[in-house]
């Protein structure tokens, strides 16, 4: 294909995207979605006018790696540290039991197999994208309810960021044990080591930009060197450790968090994102959407992927915060805000089919379980605060559960 023919199917991609995304907004769905289904409906399952090439993928990973720099950028480390051991629990049961329950369905409906076998490591996969969280839609219906920062809020906001690192750890594990040469020995040596290599390097980065971005507050260098380090962390990551690079991007971001420019690093971020590499990408998803081979036992498998996966979050973060002495009611609703899934969960899926994890039909068990689990969690938590007063914001005595104003962005992310 000439050069000048990617200028066209990016054209239809970026409009396409946009408006099936406001279509989404408009039905009160994840704009994401509308993007997958742009790719989808202009893609070779339905119209046809654009088709899945090398340009196309190469663009479609620079923006799930820019994603997942933004995503570190927008973590806030001082609130991780507040909230403790108690989101840091309900998080590990959120990561634990659909990871578990994953797999488990997985093998009910395609076989047990053995350890170590490809099709072990395809089970264990769908249980890592069932440990994604994503809680945009939560933060907004939460805000509705005047109970964002309540102490329910709280937890929910916090056990979600400590879920998406844990489950960028579980992503990096799965992916390097899948390679039929490595040993556990190995993997555990080599993620061993980039953690050692992110510390070191990570420290030494943040100097740097803190020194540099006291000097050049809010000047447009600090981000284009951020955007360097971002890229040079995710080619690291892949070509030295063999950890995923959305791995190193997210790190890169973690570095950065912390800086006074690190929110203006980030919207510069969301520019580009915003503009034409996340289109891209989510659309891209769609693009490569395909429903040949989708059998009726697929048709089973995605609607109980969808139960099982919210179940799941609803067991794990419930009961755990059941543990810690909440009210049922109370360890419901923290269960119920953990249960939506959005962008984590499709980067997951998209490294997977990258490596060979996911066949291309199982894209549309998980836009399914974002459908359902965007739709379902604010209904049920408004059922569940329904009669409740509005807090006032102040907690009651024990552990300290603050959350401030820097908590707004995940109403965007």
């Amino acid at each position: 294909m000439e050069a000048f023919e990617y200028f066209k199917d990016l054209a239809i991609i970026i409009v396409a995207a946009k408006i099936c995304g406001i279509i989404a907004k408009k039905l009160k769905a994840p704009q994401v979605v509308g993007q997958i289904a742009a790719g989808l409906l202009i893609g070779p399952s339905v119209l046809g006018i654009v088709q899945q090439s090398d340009f196309i993928a190469i663009m479609a990973e620079i923006g799930v790696v820019l994603l997942m720099f933004s995503a570190g950028l927008e973590t806030n480390l001082k609130e991780l540290v507040k909230t403790g051991p108690v989101a840091l629990t309900i998080a590990t049961a959120g990561v634990i039991v659909p990871l578990i329950l994953g797999w488990l369905l997985y093998s009910v409906f395609f076989g047990f197999a053995p350890f170590g076998s490809d099709e072990f490591f395809k089970g264990v996969f769908i249980g890592t994208i069932m440990t994604a969280t994503s809680v945009s839609i939560t933060v907004q219906t939460l805000r509705e309810l005047g109970h964002l920062k309540s102490k329910i809020g709280t937890i929910i906001v916090s056990s979600a960021i400590i879920d998406d690192v844990i489950g960028i750890i579980v992503l990096t594990f799965v992916i390097g044990f899948k390679s039929t040469d490595a040993k556990p020995v190995e993997v555990l040596i080599k993620t061993g080591l980039f953690l050692v290599f992110s510390v070191v390097v990570g420290f030494l980065m943040y100097l740097l930009f803190k020194f540099l971005d006291k000097r050049s507050f809010h000047h447009r260098r600090i981000p284009i060197f951020g955007l360097a380090l971002c890229f040079i962390m995710a080619f690291c990551a892949e070509k030295f450790f063999g950890i995923a690079d959305i791995t190193g991007a997210y790190v890169a971001g973690i570095i950065l968090c912390n800086l006074r420019d690190a929110e203006y690093i980030a919207g510069k971020m969301d520019i580009s994102s915003y503009m034409l590499f996340g289109p891209v990408f989510f659309a891209s998803i769609g693009l490569k959407t395909t429903f040949d081979g989708f059998t009726l036992q697929l048709l089973w498998f995605s609607l109980a992927f969808v139960v099982v996966a919210m179940a799941a979050k609803v067991i794990g973060c419930g009961l755990m915060a059941k543990i810690w002495k909440l009210k049922w009611k109370d360890s419901l609703k923290v269960g119920v805000g953990m249960m939506t899934r959005g962008e984590v969960a499709l980067i997951v899926s998209q490294k997977g089919l990258s490596v060979g994890m996911m066949a291309p039909q199982y894209f549309t068990s998980v836009i399914l379980l974002i459908l359902c689990s965007s739709v379902m969690s604010p209904i049920f938590l408004k059922l569940l605060y329904h009669g409740e007063d509005k807090p006032d914001h102040q907690h009651p005595e024990g552990i300290n559960f603050d959350i401030d104003e820097t908590n707004e962005v995940y109403a965007e992310y």
